[in-house]
C-alpha cells in the first residue's frame, strides 16, 4: 500500500530582509558615490586612496568593501572617455585638418587625463549602483 502522505512544498522566502544600513534611491546612491562620498549616507569618504574602497563606512556602517566593481568601473570609464574623445577627434579633424602625428600628441594624453579624472567618479557611482541592488559579495566567497 503506497503511503498516503502528501508531498511537502516547500517554499523559500522571497521577502528579502532590509539592510542595517540605509540604501538611498538609485540616483541619490549614485551620485554621492560620484562625489567620493558614502553612497548609503553621503557623510564620510567612501576611498581610502585613488581606488581602493573603505572596508566599512565609519558614519552608517554599510559594508562598502564587499561591493566588488572589478571591471566595471575601467569599462564605463573607457565607454565615456572613447565617446568624448572620438567626437573631438572628429570635429577637429573636420575643421582643421592636422597632420595625423598632431592628432596623436593632442589625443593621447587628453585620453589619458581623462581617464584618470573619471575613474574614480565612475568607481564611485558603480559603488552606488551596487549597492543600491544588494550586489555584496558574500562572506563565503
Amino acid at each position: 500500500m503506497p503511503d498516503q502522505t502528501p508531498p511537502i512544498r516547500w517554499q523559500p522566502d522571497r521577502t528579502p530582509s532590509a539592510p542595517p544600513w540605509p540604501v538611498p534611491p538609485l540616483l541619490t546612491a549614485m551620485r554621492r558615490g560620484l562625489m567620493g562620498r558614502c553612497p548609503a549616507c553621503g557623510q564620510t569618504h567612501c576611498f581610502n586612496g585613488y581606488l581602493s574602497v573603505v572596508p566599512a563606512c565609519v558614519a552608517c556602517g554599510a559594508p562598502l568593501g564587499k561591493f566588488r566593481a572589478d571591471d566595471a568601473p575601467p569599462y564605463f570609464t573607457i565607454f565615456i572617455v572613447g565617446h568624448i574623445i572620438v567626437g573631438l577627434m572628429l570635429w577637429v579633424d573636420g575643421a582643421y585638418k592636422p597632420d595625423l602625428w598632431v592628432q596623436a600628441a593632442i589625443w593621447l594624453p587628453v585620453s589619458l587625463v581623462m581617464t584618470f579624472l573619471f575613474l574614480r567618479p565612475v568607481k564611485g557611482a558603480t559603488l552606488g549602483l551596487m549597492l543600491k541592488l544588494g550586489m555584496a559579495k558574500s562572506d563565503d566567497e
